[in-house]
């Protein structure tokens, strides 16, 4: 998300030449799956028009400035999003936005990334007050000095040597930053005193340590309108001008208590704090619901414990619009400008409530809110009245309903269940902004979530928040112009049911938007430290548009969808199995828990058994074109997929008679083709979806006919590699893919590209022009082309791509070499490929580069090792002038798995309609934050 110093642009070239101020580009660019990519070439373009002064250096920003870092604000989430925040922040006077406490650490060993963030903020017009410690700093100096930093109960007993080098150390590092701001040409005022009046908190025990006792305001509100950042150290003086030291988070928080701004930061490297025992970062923690339960987790003690009853403490004494953030400076933006954040935000929020009687709720105010915000009571469609009927007579025929809500009806839910039903229905979930922005829309989400383990719901295509929906749900169908979204429901059966009879009926509740135009569900996904999360599956969050989720179906449902539909086992035909990506197939079937096999063909092998398969007793069988058109076209076969792993050149006659058999059979009784050649890569008749999920799950969860051309081995890693950076491509240079893969690459055919004997101590290039991966890869990437990209359907992408084989059996290496029309550095890179596959299974991204041997015989690709040419002293990639926008990263990947089989088997999944993953051995990503 947006960390800031990227953006700092200035024409060509990092603004006042500012010493590599080198936060996280992707944050900078909002490249997240959820909607970055709606917006990412925003920034492309933007960086590709010189002419464009986004900063003037001494008369501060003007509107057009404003407006254009504005729209760049839009990457980091949706334009609705940024929009509402800042009107949130801007609503308050300037030094009621935000209290910022900056850890010595920050300073000293990411100052580049505060003082672009800051200068950011400062740029849409925010003034934050930033409140630094010095800590580490000071200690150093006092192990120089030979001085013993000496504590009690945590506290750092002050003598009056101590004192007198944290004096010095506190001026110097105020310095720092102030100088750091002030070259990036944000006004910025040094205050190391006269803000903190204190008494000794406990002379004796602690020396000159200060307990504050009041706050001058005025110092900082007068740096706010001289236009400048109130950049304060945490020392204190008495009334009679005696230094005391106070902890910065204690100065912080008092000087929040005077101001009660919106937001009080607290900056730490971690970006957030983290949960005990799972090690995951805690997203989001609403004091009134989860303090009490929290203080009782057996990790929750000494520090920790300290720091959340501080900040109870604190937000106890402010408006319930404050809020707390931990958070990196590197992430500051996101937290700040998205509803899903980036660290642990912390606020009171407020109790929820769920009642099963409508008595026993405030049916005024639940009333005022559905008028509000439910878009048929809005529009007058029906009546509160009407639907409390509708609930009354529900529960007399002995069904259930249940209100959930919080105490300010910011937020309401109603959930019904017919009579001898288990599984629940969400009728309705409204909410005002105010509980978007408080994140209180997930924490009655979560209690919901708790209480109806099996639930459905139906919401409008045409809603404005469906990813939140789709984040939320176990699957869902599209049914006329609704979606219906599922959670905890597994059999088929009554999710077949269930489609059937929401079809019936109208959605009871809509999240659109109402008449006033304001959108009536929450959108967002934050998480909480008391319930586990499913991975991200955002509808919006498509590469290309479309449902980007795993768990949906097709459109139009196939036979292999129908049958899927019903529970039978789906019977798949391989034709082509002699090859070692066919032994992978029928590998991944015998233990896949809803395919199994009907035919393995293999001219070969005729009449041999299949001896890796253990689900039946199955002999090879060698089918021609014509006998595999007869076996569909008489019904005998009822084969639900038919997989032909054939040469290049060899499957069209199987498709012809498969197309010939099946041709008046209607679209529910088609099969499924998945074709591992490339003779239908290049389609251009609209009847082939292009199989590689990461990239196209939108298109082949629209294909209607079933047929899927299973990408090349080295086109999947190529396009994993490339598809992060399209919007940033150079136009004028190529990206150029080095590729070694294992013999077993070069098929079972014997020949000196798979003879081990021959390979020994060898590495043999071929095709070095004009291999067919090289057209598939610019080819399908061509396709996800958006507006603003330097190539279009009409200007094609084009890359480099020379092949190897190697001695080694199965991998792929693959090394691109990618030009990029704006400066990167090595954590731009990762930052930009980790959020783009932050919900991606089978796609791995690594600091480090990847290993063939580390993922041979893994399901997934490995992406990583970035790297940058280095820049000489002038800040000049060599003579071409180039720094930073070359870059160079390493993809690896199994090429019988995830390059062909794998794959496979994922295309297969989503034409039926059954979850991505089924029958994929799946293991746990990697955590991809950067230490």
């Amino acid at each position: 998300m947006l960390r800031a110093s990227r953006f700092l642009k200035k024409g060509a070239g990092t603004i006042a030449r500012a010493p590599a101020a080198s936060s996280s580009f992707a944050a900078a660019l909002g490249i997240q799956r959820s909607s970055a990519y709606t917006h990412a070439h925003a920034h492309a373009q933007t960086q590709a028009q010189p002419q464009l002064r986004m900063y003037s250096y001494n008369n501060g920003p003007d509107t057009s400035e404003k407006e254009t870092i504005v729209k760049l604000l839009y990457n980091i989430g949706s334009k609705k999003e940024v929009e509402q925040y800042l009107r949130h922040f801007s609503s308050v006077e300037s030094q009621k936005f935000a209290v910022i406490k900056v850890g010595g650490a920050v300073i000293s060993d990411d100052l580049a990334t505060l003082a672009s963030a800051l200068t950011f903020l400062n740029r849409v017009g925010l003034y934050p007050i930033v409140v630094h410690g010095a800590g580490p700093q000071l200690n150093k100096r006092l192990e120089a000095a030979n001085i013993e930093a000496r504590y009690e109960d945590g506290i750092r007993i002050t003598d009056g040597p101590t004192l007198a080098i944290a004096r010095e150390v506190f001026a110097s590092e105020n310095r720092k930053l102030v100088e750091a701001l002030e070259r990036l040409g944000t006004r910025a005022r040094p205050i190391t005193g006269g803000v903190f009046v204190a008494d000794y908190l406990n002379r004796e025990k602690y020396d000159r340590v200060g307990k504050i006792v009041r706050v001058n305001r005025e110092v900082v509100e007068s740096s706010i309108r001289a236009g400048c950042l109130p950049i304060l150290t945490s020392l204190a003086e008495t009334p009679e001008g005696q230094i005391l030291n106070v902890n910065a988070d204690i100065a912080a928080g008092e000087l929040a208590r005077v101001l009660e701004p919106l937001k009080i930061v607290y900056l730490n490297e971690k970006n957030g704090l983290y949960h005990g025992t799972t090690g995951k970062r805690i997203e989001t923690i609403h004091l009134d619901e989860e303090y009490e339960d929290l203080l009782k987790e057996p990790w929750v003690r000494y520090g920790t414990k300290l720091k959340l009853k501080e900040i109870k403490e604190l937000l106890d004494t402010l408006p319930r619009s404050s809020s707390v953030a931990i958070i990196s400076a590197e992430h500051l933006h996101k937290e700040l400008f998205t509803h899903s954040g980036a660290g642990t935000l912390i606020m009171r929020g407020h109790r929820l409530f769920s009642e099963q009687d409508l008595a026993s709720v405030d049916s005024d105010r639940l009333r005022a809110l559905l008028m509000a915000h439910d878009p048929q009571i809005a529009s007058g469609a029906a009546t509160a009245a009407s639907y409390w009927q509708h609930l009354a007579e529900l529960k007399k025929e002995g069904g259930q309903y249940w209100i959930y809500g919080d105490e300010p009806y910011q937020v309401a839910a109603v959930v019904t269940r017919k009579p001898g039903q288990t599984i629940s229905s969400l009728d309705k979930f409204v909410c005002t902004k105010a509980a978007v922005l408080g994140n209180i829309t997930d924490n009655a989400w979560k209690l919901i979530a708790r209480d109806h383990p099996q639930l459905i719901w139906s919401v409008p295509r045409t809603d404005d928040n469906l990813s939140w929906h789709f984040e939320r749900a176990d699957g869902s169908w599209s049914v006329g112009d609704d979606i219906v979204f599922w959670n905890g429901v597994e059999d088929w059966k009554q999710i077949s049911d269930l489609i059937a009879s929401k079809s019936k009926e109208k959605p009871v509740s809509s999240s659109s938007k109402n008449a006033a135009g304001a959108a009536a569900s929450p959108t967002g996904a934050r998480a909480y430290s008391t319930a586990a999360r499913r991975p991200l599956m955002s509808a919006s969050s498509v590469f290309s548009a479309g449902a980007r989720r795993s768990y949906s179906t097709p459109a139009a449902g196939t036979k292999a969808a129908a049958s899927a539909g019903s529970g039978v086992p789906l019977r798949v035909s391989l034709v082509g199995a002699r090859g070692f990506t066919g032994r992978e197939l029928i590998r991944l079937i015998d233990s896949h828990p809803r395919f199994e096999l009907a035919y393995v063909s293999s001219r070969e092998l005729e009449g041999k058994p299949v001896s890796n398969y253990t689900k039946a007793a199955i002999n090879h069988v060698n089918l021609s074109a014509q006998q595999v058109g007869e076996l569909a076209r008489d019904g005998r076969s009822n084969v639900d997929v038919w997989i032909l792993a054939l040469p290049n050149k060899v499957a069209a006659p199987f498709v012809a008679a498969l197309d010939s058999a099946t041709a008046a059979l209607p679209v529910n009784q088609q099969p499924v083709i998945v074709d591992l050649s490339a003779d239908y890569r290049f389609d251009k008749t609209g009847q082939w979806a292009y199989g590689l999920p990461e990239l196209h799950r939108s298109s082949l969860l629209a294909n209607s006919t079933g047929r899927i051309s299973n990408p090349g081995c080295y086109a999947t890693g190529s396009q994993l590699g490339l598809a992060p950076l399209l919007p940033f491509l150079d136009s004028t240079r190529l990206p150029s893919i080095f590729g070694v893969s294992g013999y077993s690459g070069a098929g079972t055919k014997p020949s000196p590209k798979n003879n081990p004997e021959f390979l020994r101590d060898n590495l043999i290039p071929y095709a070095p022009v004009s291999h067919i991966h090289e057209r598939e890869i610019g080819h399908s990437l061509t396709r996800l082309t958006k507006p603003g990209y330097p190539f279009s359907m009409a200007n094609p992408l084009l890359v480099q791509f020379s092949p190897h084989v190697a001695s080694f059996f199965q991998g792929i290496a693959l090394t691109l070499h990618v030009p990029l029309r704006m400066s990167m550095n090595a954590k731009d890179m990762y930052d930009v490929f980790a959020e783009f596959y932050s919900t991606e299974r089978l796609v791995h991204v690594t600091e480090s580069a990847p290993l063939v041997r580390d993922n041979a015989g893994k399901h997934y690709a490995v992406v990583g090792g970035f790297a940058v040419p280095p820049v000489d002293g002038n800040g000049e990639q060599g003579s071409a002038g180039l720094a930073g926008r070359r870059v160079v990263l390493n993809v690896t990947l199994d090429n019988l798995l995830k390059g062909a089989a794998t794959q496979a088997v994922q295309n297969m999944n989503i034409a039926a309609g059954i979850d991505e993953y089924t029958g994929i051995p799946v293991q746990d990503k990697p955590d991809m934050s950067l230490a």
